[in-house]
């Protein structure tokens, strides 16, 4: 009896975790979003599109970065509807892969000679190292973690 739950679990699991993967892996912005930041069409940005999610399984697209994390600090301040405690995902794209990433454990350069959409930016990456390596070549000031991301950090960006 113990091995016909077994292999009902492991069903369930193997059938919920594709599932999963894909709520938390945000598509390709449709043609037409806007960043309710800046008002860009963020399509146009593909290697700088962030997005966050909400429990509601909408999805809210951003030209970059910077404007993702204007928009996390205050949410209601762009869309009056939206509250930081509804926010299930962060998602930016790493700078070297081009991969969707979560935010929140994402490296984080300020202060480099790259550009982004909006002019000076954060450049997102997964791994430390290679957020080094960039810093080095690029000229960053500093390395951040998405907790260190405050509106005087994104001040300096404007």
């Amino acid at each position: 009896m113990k091995s016909i739950y077994l292999m009902v679990l492991l069903a369930f699991l193997m059938i919920a975790s594709p599932a999963q993967a894909a709520q938390n892996t945000p598509a390709s912005p449709p043609v037409n979003a806007k960043c309710p930041v800046c008002g860009m069409f963020v399509a146009r940005y593909p290697g700088w599109v962030a997005s966050i999610s909400f429990k509601d399984s909408t999805l809210v697209y951003f030209d970059g970065p910077k404007d993702l994390f204007k928009f996390y600090l205050d949410p209601g301040k762009y869309i009056p509807a939206r509250r930081q405690g509804d926010i299930t995902g962060t998602h930016v794209k790493d700078y070297y892969s081009l991969g969707v990433i979560d935010a929140r454990h994402a490296f984080f350069v300020i202060g480099s000679n790259v550009l982004g959409p909006m002019g000076k930016e954060l450049a997102p990456f997964a791994r430390k190292d290679d957020a080094e390596g960039f810093m080095r070549d690029h000229h960053g000031e500093k390395i951040l973690r998405f907790g260190d991301i405050n509106l005087s950090v994104l001040k300096k960006l404007e």
